[in-house]
């Protein structure tokens, strides 16, 4: 049974909260989550199982305001156990279906979209957060449980599989922006062992 709604002015419930919670992130959490699944139905499962978790959370996470870190972090932990889970067998067909004309953009989109799914799910989490969400190094590390150092080398393998198999998809000089990513990782690990 759920709480009753409150009137104007009012006290917002807890319900209530998280209610707002998920009318105002579920479209920025489906998107993350498409980009990690590749599926639109994976993907709102993964968010509504995230959310399911949350709402059971619900009670210490509002005062915090650490809902959507939570959420987020719980999603991704998800998507990493689902993938690790046996896999359902793909379907052949007969023929494919027939495309209608794309636009440039449409295109580049799809292109990087199936270039992502090519990564395994540690490595496209870390660029996901990374690149598309534009989290910092140390908050994609929080999200992902796992410390700064690692999302670099996930991030740094990932950039590099994606190069290799997409060159096409590579904005410049590859080989002089990877050589500087890994000389500026070297030293900073030759720092912290110092």
């Amino acid at each position: 049974m759920s709480e009753p709604s409150a009137p104007p002015g009012a006290p917002q419930t807890r319900q209530g909260e998280f209610e707002d919670f998920v009318r105002a992130r579920s479209r920025s959490l489906c998107a993350s989550a498409y980009l990690l699944t590749g599926d639109r139905g994976l993907a709102e499962d993964l968010v509504q199982d995230a959310l399911a978790r949350t709402w059971r959370a619900w009670k210490r996470l509002h005062r915090t305001a650490n809902a959507e870190a939570y959420t987020r972090r719980t999603m991704y932990h998800l998507h990493v156990s689902r993938w690790r889970r046996t896999k359902v067998a793909e379907i052949a067909v007969d023929a494919v279906p027939e495309r209608a004309a794309q636009e440039q953009d449409t295109t580049l989109r799809l292109a990087v979209h199936a270039a992502l799914l090519s990564l395994p799910p540690n490595q496209r989490a870390a660029i996901v957060l990374r690149y598309f969400e534009d989290r910092t190094e140390a908050a994609a590390a929080a999200v992902l449980d796992c410390p700064v150092t690692t999302l670099r080398a996930r991030v740094q393998r990932g950039l590099r599989n994606l190069r290799n198999r997409f060159p096409h998809l590579v904005l410049g000089d590859a080989d002089v922006q990877l050589a500087q990513w890994e000389r500026e990782f070297t030293i900073e690990i030759g720092e912290r062992n110092a």
